[in-house]
């Protein structure tokens, strides 16, 4: 694309879309949450596309994008790239509209989500494992897509998908206005002040962004991204999309190097504020939305809940929606956003620990470093010969972070002899 094709902003049949998907997606539910509206003292709505039919937005798209092809590309077939939650829809899709579809995924992608996309599609799809990363996979589905003369369905960067994923906030502000009509007392005349949206590829954010700016200009519409893959804002802040180096993928549905052309021409003119949410801020908010509303939600259907803190003065008062965009969360990753979470409270530790060689080390450092609540929760010497000269990997999980202060004050004050392993460190990555 041309600068000029970039800037230029593409135009958006966002009610068209809600026309063609009402029969194919659930209208899914705007929530009044109690709790959080308690603790952040304003009124919290949670728009659940967690309950969609492939729990997540991404079939409004796909579908919105399939179901505009000609009689002759769909009897060509369709293919798409993706990991995770596009996959789906665009499977899904496919069943419903009898199309042959091929899903490209990279060799290492969770079985669950593989499982998932061929349960969605049955006998419609053919999944493709190929590539180490979703580049790889990608660069192979639009080469089998020109070889076998077929239509690529793209996960964000097409004015069909960007208008498919807005029909999200055509939901928002029809159940929100009908709350309002009904309600007496605050709703009463009173607009959305906010709305908190997950940021990946930018297809919902451009999407919903551009429906309220038209219906409801007041709304303040706040872009949320992983702190390890920021995107959308370093592209705001060269007004252009960047291909970012490296990412943390861990925040899978919401992680790309590049956003999209399309979708950055539109979301440079909506988004009102881009703001980066810690991962293990997403882990907690994960863990407290399970174990507080029994809610499963993925890491990017999270963060528009993860990031209310950051904005506690702002909000108050006001009226907010938080887009849970999704719920494809694989319990096999429960261990892992636990242990981030922990982190990132400051209630868990890892050390490298050289003991003194001496008889009675390891029970001094029990006794006199730990704390009465402080737990161990891993012990392994390093070297598996000579142990006694070698460091030991120790992790330590504190009651309260309080406690951290502490333990590194004990660890001083008997000459522990010793190193941090923080999440940051290369060290973590390799030993952890």
């Amino acid at each position: 694309m041309s600068d000029d094709q970039i800037m230029s902003k593409p135009a958006l049949d966002i009610e068209g879309a809600a026309i063609r998907l009402k029969p194919v997606v659930n209208h899914t539910p705007l929530q009044f949450n109690a709790n959080l509206s308690r603790k952040y003292q304003c009124r919290v709505y949670l728009k659940r596309e967690d309950l969609q039919i492939v729990r997540s937005y991404k079939l409004r798209g796909a579908y919105n994008m399939m179901s505009q092809l000609t009689p002759h590309q769909l009897a060509k077939g369709v293919v798409c790239a993706s990991a995770g939650n596009h996959a789906q829809g665009f499977a899904y899709s496919c069943k419903k509209l009898n199309v042959k579809g091929v899903v490209f995924m990279p060799i290492p992608s969770p079985q669950q989500k593989v499982n998932q996309t061929k349960m969605f599609g049955e006998s419609f799809v053919e999944v493709i494992l190929v590539g180490d990363t979703f580049d790889d996979c990608a660069i192979a589905a639009k080469e089998y897509t020109l070889t076998h003369g077929m239509t690529f369905i793209p996960p964000f960067d097409h004015a069909s998908i960007i208008s498919g994923q807005g029909t999200v906030g055509v939901e928002i502000l029809n159940d929100y206005n009908a709350f309002a009509k009904e309600s007496e007392g605050n709703l009463a005349g009173a607009p959305i002040d906010y709305i908190f949206m997950p940021v990946g590829g930018g297809g919902l954010s451009a999407g919903v962004g551009y429906y309220f700016k038209q219906h409801s200009p007041s709304t303040k519409m706040i872009g949320l991204e992983p702190e390890g893959a920021p995107s959308m804002l370093t592209a705001l802040k060269e007004g252009h999309p960047v291909e970012l180096e490296q990412i943390d993928k861990f925040v899978d549905g919401a992680s790309v190097k590049r956003i999209g052309d399309v979708t950055f021409a539109v979301c440079k003119d909506v988004i009102d504020d881009m703001h980066l949410v810690p991962e293990g801020k997403i882990c907690t908010t994960i863990l407290q939305m399970y174990n507080e509303e029994a809610i499963v939600v993925e890491p990017a259907g999270a963060m528009s809940i993860a990031a209310l803190d950051d904005y506690t003065e702002q909000i108050k008062g006001k009226t907010i929606v938080c887009i849970v965009s999704g719920g494809n969360n694989d319990i096999a990753r429960m261990q892992e956003i636990k242990e981030r979470s922990l982190i990132y409270e400051g209630l868990k530790h890892y050390f490298l620990i050289r003991f003194a060689q001496r008889p009675g080390a390891l029970k001094d450092f029990v006794n006199n470093v730990l704390g009465q609540e402080d737990d161990i929760t891993r012990f392994e010497y390093i070297q598996k010969h000579n142990k006694e000269a070698g460091p030991a990997l120790v992790g330590l999980e504190l009651k309260s972070n309080k406690d951290y202060k502490v333990l590194i004050e004990n660890m001083k004050r008997y000459q522990i002899n010793y190193n941090e392993i923080n999440k940051e460190d290369n060290l973590y990555g390799y030993l952890i």
